[in-house]
């Protein structure tokens, strides 16, 4: 019996032994078939297509494509090229009237070598070709008397100022980021336009400009409106959009002013809201900005607008030799034009503001950085109301007399000097400080002030904030020597 069992058992392990053996041998014939097609295949694609030539080889061809897929891998890493001059593309309004007079202003900012655009008028003038090589391309505006115009209140040049992005767009249209639209009385400190406009996705729809500092001017119009004497930029895609239909967008509006407002309305249709920029200036304002001007936002300084009706910047001068003063400190360090800093002399009991660049304030007594960051209402605003109420920012007071009076100090000078460092000069304006019964020092006694303050191009690659000055010891008793660059740690101001 045991015997049996065991007989049993042999049989039962020599026919499992052979049922793999059957199984193997399926497998491998499988095997085998496949691959033999897969050879097949192979073979035909290498023998009837007439792209493959005989010549290549496999290894060849393997690694010929892991080169190039290494060479794609390094170019996709390779970070693209940030926005420059030449990817922006200028659209200036102006007209026959005022062209010739207003030129003046454009070529304080324009570079011919590093700049494309065009100026557009209404109609041929007579040009000097001296003066036009130092200008953008002169360009005459099409046509316009097809479009209806019903604002009793306005001009219908309005539509022909609005149509300008769409024919600057025609005009040149290659390797463009940014089209950047002003007027003739607009002034651009382009190194800051450039910084502004690199914080944004160009191939994004972008609308990038700035309301009016005149609150009316806002509710009549928009606040949602970027005012075109202050400039505006539009990302590439936005304004090939733009191109494609705002001569339609335009026949639905007949009723509105001017060409900010038809812009405005067309970029509603296309969804874009305004990205506000506060280094743009409209100026929709009067008599003496020195008092915004002493007083900047913290953010670049992109464009000054409505150079007519502004004082000059620096007074007893022309408004343009007035802006050509801008000229060195741009060079030296366009960044930190106009930048604010705040600081105290408190043996002397005075607070002092440096717009770098412009002009330096001494105020009696210690006054607190959340009232001298407010610009001095040494301007009224477009209807001339005398309010501040009417203003789109806070102002303080301007006092003309008496202790509260600001002594004001105006750039004569700036130049590079050792270290890296820029020097800057500023000279007492002149005006007589009047009697003061507080028992501190006297400002009036200081006719010169120095500033030093190394340039950092890297400003606005950081989170915004002004920068602090700390004042200097000095055996000049008529002179006053600051130091203005980044804060220190644990420096409140």
């Amino acid at each position: 019996m045991k015997n049996r069992q065991q007989d049993h058992v042999v049989t039962f392990i020599w026919a499992e032994k052979n049922n793999v053996r059957s199984n193997f041998r399926r497998i491998l014939t499988i095997f085998i078939f496949f691959f033999g097609l897969l050879y097949v295949l192979l073979y035909s694609l290498i023998c009837f297509n007439p792209s493959f030539k005989f010549t290549q080889r496999p290894l060849d061809t393997f690694m010929r494509f892991n080169q190039e897929n290494i060479i794609q891998k390094k170019l996709n890493t390779i970070p693209p090229e940030k926005t420059q001059l030449h990817h922006i593309v200028f659209g200036i309004g102006s007209s026959s009237a005022t062209w010739n007079n207003r030129k003046e202003y454009v070529k304080l900012w324009w570079n011919p070598n590093k700049m494309r655009g065009f100026v557009w008028l209404d109609k041929n003038m007579n040009y000097d070709n001296v003066t036009t090589t130092s200008l953008p391309k002169i360009m005459i505006s099409s046509d316009t008397s097809k479009f209806s115009y019903t604002n009793k209140n306005g001009d219908r040049s309005g539509i022909r100022i609005s149509r300008v992005l769409s024919e600057t767009v025609r005009a040149d249209s290659g390797n463009v980021r940014w089209y950047v639209m002003g007027d003739d009385d607009t002034f651009f400190v382009p190194e800051n336009l450039v910084r502004v406009l690199r914080k944004y996705d160009h191939k994004q729809y972008y609308y990038i400009g700035i309301v009016s500092e005149t609150h009316w001017q806002n509710h009549e119009f928009s606040y949602n409106m970027a005012y075109g004497g202050g400039g505006f930029a539009i990302s590439y895609p936005l304004a090939k959009a733009i191109e494609k239909m705002q001569d339609k967008c335009i026949q639905r509006y007949p009723y509105l002013y001017g060409s900010d407002d038809r812009m405005q309305a067309c970029m509603a249709e296309l969804g874009v809201p305004l990205t506000k920029e506060v280094g743009f200036h409209q100026f929709d304002l009067y008599g003496n900005v020195m008092g915004l001007l002493s007083a900047h936002p913290v953010a670049p300084l992109i464009s000054l607008h409505h150079l007519d009706k502004i004082e000059p910047i620096f007074p007893h001068v022309t408004r343009v030799k007035a802006l050509k003063r801008l000229k060195k400190p741009i060079t030296l360090d366009s960044a930190g034009l106009m930048q604010q800093s705040i600081c105290y002399d408190r043996p002397r009991k005075w607070t002092i503001s440096v717009s770098w660049g412009y002009l330096v304030q001494i105020n009696r007594g210690i006054l607190p950085a959340r009232e001298i960051e407010k610009p001095i209402a040494t301007f009224n605003d477009w209807y001339q109301t005398k309010d501040e109420n009417s203003l789109t920012f806070n102002t303080r007071p301007y006092h003309g007399k008496g202790c509260q009076r600001p002594y004001f100090y105006l750039l004569s000078n700036a130049y590079a000097s050792t270290n890296d460092t820029t020097t800057s000069v500023y000279e007492h304006d002149g005006a007589p400080g009047g009697k003061c019964k507080w028992r501190m020092a006297d400002p009036s006694k200081i006719r010169h002030v120095e500033v030093y303050k190394k340039p950092d191009p890297n400003l606005w690659d950081k989170s915004p904030r002004r920068n602090c000055c700390r004042v200097l010891p000095t055996n000049k008793n008529d002179t006053l020597l600051i130091d203005v660059g980044e804060c220190r740690n644990g420096e409140p101001i």
